[in-house]
């Protein structure tokens, strides 16, 4: 299971520098000394943190014995039965499994502390996961309703929920699950991008009916996205996007030409939409001529500004 988890490049390598410590570390306070519990001061959280943190280092950099020296410590200080420690014990147990079956009796192990207390987050996280890395969406997506059941305000599970519909064609699913994140985050302009993006998708289907709707609502999150990150790259991308494909004669005859003249509900005027293109189109070139493709230093990926340069060559020519 190990290299399963996505990350970039510079923290792989921090990561790999910290873990290369772990040795030194850990033998410069034995598992026989006072380092958690020290007889004459106070306990210093953050020693714990930083144990956790280098578990979780040598786990991804694949050094299994310096994880179980880790866990060893904290599950000494903090006991087997907590419920943090129960899902740090089930994530090196997967993450040593060498085949399908061993990974099966992790799961096995799961349900069976979840018999005993249903509201164990930490292992019901745990037993999500595992099921999205076995490739059992349709479980995994019964076991993050269960997990909201626990938790409604648990944003991240929300967003895992969207991106699992999403892989299966649910798109009314996905969108119902990220508008219910931005209930509880309404200021993450990333979420607000996120939903923008799987309206353009839904648009994009040869079976959605009113295609322009979908395109219209698309546009206002795309809009909030870049009103609260003025120069989010995603949320630029987007509205240039749409509102190119708005402007397009198979959408802009529904579109209202006059205020004055009875427009449907989220549906802009055409001269709005020109305006936000022309917003859009002006922010993108400001941001590629100020990030040079070959500048190892720039704010954003290299592939996102050649997908941004694209996008502009496609709908505007090369200015």
């Amino acid at each position: 299971m190990h290299g399963s988890h996505d990350i970039h490049s510079s923290d792989l390598i921090a990561t790999l520098r910290f873990s290369q410590q772990a040795t030194m570390i850990l033998d410069r306070h034995p598992e026989t000394s006072s380092f958690f519990l020290p007889s004459s001061a106070p306990e210093n959280p953050e020693e714990y943190g930083k144990t956790e943190q280098l578990f979780f280092s040598s786990l991804q950099t694949g050094d299994d014995k310096s994880a179980q020296r880790c866990l060893d410590r904290l599950t000494q200080r903090f006991g087997p039965s907590n419920e943090r420690i129960m899902g740090l014990h089930g994530l090196y147990k997967e993450a040593i499994a060498e085949d399908s079956s061993a990974l099966e009796r992790c799961l096995r192990e799961y349900d069976n502390q979840l018999l005993e207390n249903p509201v164990n987050l930490p292992v019901l996280k745990r037993r999500v996961a595992l099921l999205c890395a076995m490739s059992r969406p349709t479980d995994a997506i019964t076991a993050l309703i269960k997990l909201i059941e626990t938790t409604p305000t648990d944003a991240e599970a929300w967003c895992e929920l969207s991106s699992l519909y999403q892989s299966q064609g649910m798109y009314s699913q996905a969108i119902f699950s990220l508008e219910e994140v931005l209930l509880i985050t309404p200021n993450a302009w990333n979420i607000h991008a996120c939903l923008g993006e799987l309206l353009y998708i839904c648009a994009s289907s040869p079976e959605t009916q009113a295609p322009h709707k979908l395109l219209a609502r698309s546009l206002r999150f795309f809009c909030r996205s870049i009103e609260l990150c003025d120069n989010y790259l995603r949320g630029l991308y987007g509205l240039t996007l749409v509102s190119s494909l708005l402007l397009q004669d198979q959408h802009s005859k529904y579109l209202p030409q006059d205020h004055l003249v009875a427009q449907p509900e989220d549906t802009p005027l055409k001269s709005t939409i020109l305006e936000l293109n022309a917003v859009a189109v002006k922010k993108l070139h400001r941001i590629l001529q100020a990030q040079p493709m070959n500048y190892q230093g720039r704010e954003y990926s290299q592939s996102e500004l050649i997908a941004a340069k694209e996008l502009l060559n496609q709908f505007h020519g090369s200015h």
